[in-house]
């Protein structure tokens, strides 16, 4: 029998087969990697040197998600020179643009030029929409880094998109990661954004540069999801809510047949958001615009919670049992005086499979009509 290949990773042997990467081997055994551009089956890059690991008896740092695992590597996940060089990386990406990190606190004394002046275009600035749900805020007090004032961000200040209904895109929060453009091109297929072909132009774009809005972009929201810091955000939840201030209750989109699964985000008995259960068939995490961001019919005051019935051409609140004795009466009175075969129903690709079963059978047993029918295309 061959020998199973062997990587040791901070002094525990681990076997692997061939073509797995030094991180896929450590997320297997519980060893956390921290990752900022890493994004589950999409191509892995390395660009955001993050998950830097060192080989003993190599020079340099390798990125864990990019290099492949060899028998009898040895790995240290946070041996000094690991820890340093992630230091480093975290403090030129706290120094890039506005990410003022509850570890850099409330003050803007050690803001750069950059952040002072996005602070004073955006009243809102003072305040990360994501804090507490960021993934560069949890390295940066990790690894206890703040942004350095004397390392040069970025140039030029792109302003605010936030045009369209669904996503405010704030470009000085952006760490270049790649994850939205991974989960649009490969995740989603949409092939919405990308980064520029002009190196001057340190942002993601779409196609000519046009916003969301006027691009291919469907508004799945699969970018959102994807993002590590607060450069994405959907547009209802900015500022409205924190996360500590909501309970997750996991159920099943209502919008159609597939069943995707989802999380509402609930705070004080109102969903404030919705997202993918990642890991869960059907959807794996992902969502439609529909799954994503058409729950405020919810809570909308506009919804009927009492039965209407028209009266001279008013409608007028009933019960509940009236309305089923009317339905039932019009229902009989139609079907003596015109046939069965006059009466449709359609069910609805809202309710569940029992439900619409229900339906089918009382419109065959009782209204003795086979005109039933449904719609899925909400």
């Amino acid at each position: 029998m061959n020998n199973p290949n062997k990587i040791s990773i901070n002094g525990n042997f681990f076997s692997f087969v061939q073509g797995e990467t030094i991180l896929s081997v450590a997320k297997k055994n519980c060893i956390e990697i921290p990752t900022l551009c890493y994004l589950k089956n999409t191509t892995p890059s390395g660009s955001c040197n993050i998950c830097v690991v060192e080989i003993e008896g190599s020079a340099d740092l390798v990125t864990a998600c990019t290099t492949l695992a060899e028998n009898n590597m040895e790995i240290h996940t946070e041996s000094v020179k690991v820890i340093e060089s992630r230091k480093s990386t975290l403090t030129a990406l706290l120094s890039s643009g506005n990410h003022n990190c509850s570890i850099c606190g409330t003050s803007s004394s050690g803001w750069t030029d950059f952040q002072l002046k996005v602070h004073k275009e955006d009243k809102t600035s003072q305040l990360c929409p994501v804090w507490g749900d960021c993934r560069l805020q949890d390295l940066a007090y990790r690894y206890q880094v703040t942004g350095n004032p004397d390392i040069k961000g970025f140039d030029k200040v792109y302003p605010l998109e936030d045009v369209n209904p669904f996503i405010v895109r704030d470009f000085s929060r952006c760490i270049m990661c790649g994850r939205c453009v991974k989960a649009c091109r490969e995740i989603q297929v949409n092939n919405a954004i990308n980064f520029s072909d002009n190196k001057s132009i340190k942002k993601i774009i779409t196609p000519e540069d046009n916003n969301l809005k006027n691009s291919d972009c469907v508004f799945c929201g699969e970018c959102i999801q994807a993002c590590p810091v607060g450069a994405l955000v959907e547009k209802d939840v900015r500022y409205s809510t924190r996360p500590w201030e909501t309970k997750k209750v996991k159920t099943t989109c209502s919008y159609c047949g597939v069943g995707c699964q989802i999380y509402l985000h609930v705070k004080d008995n109102q969903v404030v958001k919705v997202t993918g259960v990642e890991g869960n068939p059907p959807n794996y995490g992902s969502l439609c615009v529909k799954g994503r961001f058409g729950f405020n019919f919810i809570q909308s005051q506009d919804r009927l919670t009492t039965p209407l019935i028209k009266e001279n051409g008013t409608f007028k609140e009933a019960s509940w049992e009236e309305a089923f004795e009317l339905v039932a009466n019009k229902l009989k009175e139609i079907q003596k005086n015109h046939g069965s075969d006059s009466i449709g129903v359609l069910t609805s690709a809202r309710v569940s499979n029992e439900e619409n079963y229900v339906a089918h059978k009382f419109c065959r047993a009782v209204l003795k009509t086979n005109n039933i029918d449904h719609c899925a295309r909400l």
